[in-house]
């Protein structure tokens, strides 16, 4: 019975965080996207988040994202430079073609900075990448 079950696996959809220019706060943020760099839309898209070490951890933040166009982006969340020490996990599901994806996306801690940006796909930004 397990032989008959098809786990399909994740390609091309991607969790970068950027760190962006805020006009109201004078300042940057640091935001977390998802990035859908199929030839088709992801839909029903549900981002779970939470932040974590050996001796604490974030509550769990939940955000649907709804659809999310062919080689498009979505803003997931703003990321606190505070939470940069701690290991992030991105827990993303998502149906595409009638099929029901799930994959875990993990910043291990200390990784996000700008000495790890990198040009993004689909987006015209450099930022740290999870693949």
């Amino acid at each position: 019975m397990k032989k008959d079950i098809e786990i399909p696996v994740v390609r091309n959809v991607y969790i970068a965080v950027v760190k962006e220019w805020n006009n109201e706060f004078s300042g940057y943020d640091w935001n977390a996207y998802i990035i859908n760099d199929q030839d088709i839309p992801i839909e029903m898209v549900l981002v779970v988040t939470k932040g974590y070490d050996t001796e604490r951890k974030t509550s769990l933040l939940r955000h649907g994202i709804g659809t999310v166009e062919a080689k498009s982006t979505a803003k997931i969340e703003m990321l606190q430079e505070e939470l940069f020490s701690m290991n992030n996990e991105f827990s993303v599901t998502f149906f595409a073609q009638g099929k029901l994806y799930d994959r875990k996306y993990l910043f291990r801690k200390n990784t996000i900075h700008e000495n790890a940006f990198r040009d993004l796909p689909v987006i015209e930004q450099r930022g740290v990448l999870v693949k």
